[in-house]
């Protein structure tokens, strides 16, 4: 019998996974969902209201730290063509979960407006009226081509333009890091013209009333490569220092009465100086001081974390965190089911309980989801046919006489230094 040690035994050990990355994005994914029930009083109380940044940040950033983990070794290891085939595999999964949830929630809106007799109330209240009516024909070409992208369904579009950068950015970055940097910097301030805005409605280009994707992904692409250069050990992670904690906290502090409406309601100097910073915290074009803010939420959020996340503990921080480790499974759930719940409550009522019990109830069910997508993804039919890494597998002999007990004996009596970590390659 030859015994050999398994490809797990060979590797190196993996290092441990910061917990704070599933976890933060796991918190993103259930504002999102929040944010994305129509007329949602709990909508008021999510970060978006209390500054300049909101949960798409986290979600953008958090993924480009998770795709430097998923993707980032491929590149390095097996050179940039097969790490450009391993994001091109990705860009079709997430290309395809796009008209996946995009159809299904088209059905679903058709679907309630028949049941409950409110012919055009949710699918005008989606702005798809003409795209179902009129120009269907140049709505079905533009969903396929992703030239017609509607509100609501711009993140996983905006995210796929930007997974089909990695394989220039990596490339470059063998060359000259710094290049990078200012190529990444230089795309971001163009995009932030205008420039390169791409049409999100067929049927109204080149109309004065021209709709662009909501999500500039030349434009978001700073955020989701800053955190794949923070995964990738290109940037350094920040100190816990107690200045930059101060000034971060001073940061999200000034804009405070700046984006919470009660303030920008009660004074009309706040509301001016407001519309003054347009440009530079335009969501669109992810402005300057949208950086800034979230870059001080973000690295609050790091220290109070602790080192990999120690202080995040317990069973509502282990759901989470499993929510986010399910994040596009879980993204395309939630927004299917922020219309379902938008629905419920339009008919049931908008009072406290039933607010609280859809809200609760559908955040229930995407951690339902997460379980039940994780558990899929460990093959539960395949077993793991004792070839799991610290288990040895004894093949039977081939010869047609059994082993008998004295050579079970010598057998057991050799050497056995491999043997933790092995399998028997024999047949």
């Amino acid at each position: 019998m030859t015994v050999l040690p398994s490809s797990a035994a060979l590797k190196p050990p993996k290092k441990p996974r910061d917990v704070r990355l599933d976890f933060f994005r796991g918190v993103c994914l259930i504002i999102i969902y929040i944010a994305h029930i129509w007329d949602n009083p709990w909508a008021s109380f999510i970060p978006a209201r209390f500054g300049f940044s909101d949960a798409t940040e986290i979600f953008v950033f958090c993924s480009g730290m998770a795709s430097s983990a998923a993707f980032g070794a491929v590149f390095v290891q097996r050179g940039v063509w097969m790490g450009a085939v391993r994001i091109a595999h990705r860009c079709w999964q997430v290309y395809w979960s796009h008209i996946g949830t995009f159809l299904a929630v088209v059905a679903l809106m058709v679907g309630a407006e028949k049941l409950l007799h409110a012919e055009g109330m949710y699918v005008a209240g989606l702005g798809l009226d003409q795209a179902l009516g009129a120009h269907a024909g140049s709505a079905l070409l533009g969903l396929m081509t992703l030239t017609f992208v509607p509100n609501f369904f711009d993140i996983l579009p905006m995210y796929l333009v930007i997974l089909a950068m990695l394989p220039f950015v990596m490339a470059l970055a063998a060359s000259d890091k710094r290049m990078l940097t200012l190529a990444l910097l230089v795309l971001w301030a163009i995009a932030g013209t205008g420039l390169l805005d791409l049409p999100a409605e067929p049927w109204s280009v080149g109309t004065a009333n021209a709709k662009t994707w909501f999500f500039n992904p030349f434009s978001w692409q700073i955020v989701f490569f800053t955190g794949f250069a923070f995964m990738r050990g290109w940037i350094a992670p920040p100190p816990v220092d107690a200045r930059l904690i101060g000034l971060s906290a001073a940061v999200l502090l000034l804009a405070l009465p700046l984006s919470w409406q009660p303030a920008l309601d009660a004074s009309e100097t706040l509301t001016a100086w407001n519309v003054a910073l347009t440009p530079l915290i335009d969501k669109t074009h992810f402005g300057v001081l949208r950086y800034a803010h979230f870059l001080s939420l973000a690295y609050l959020a790091y220290v109070a974390g602790g080192e990999n996340g120690y202080r995040i503990r317990g069973a509502v921080a282990d759901a989470l965190r499993r929510v986010g480790q399910q994040s596009l499974a879980v993204f395309m759930s939630g927004l299917v089911l922020s219309f379902v719940a938008s629905i419920v409550l339009n008919v049931i009522g908008r009072g406290v309980v039933a607010v609280a019990v859809v809200n609760l109830g559908g955040i229930g069910v995407l951690f339902g989801v997460a379980r039940v997508v994780a558990w899929f993804k460990s093959s539960p039919w395949s077993g793991d046919g004792g070839m799991k890494a610290g288990r040895t597998v004894v093949a039977k002999p081939t010869n047609a006489e059994p082993m008998n007990a004295e050579s079970q004996k010598a057998d057991q009596a050799k050497p056995r230094s491999l043997s933790e970590n092995s399998v028997s390659v024999s047949t």
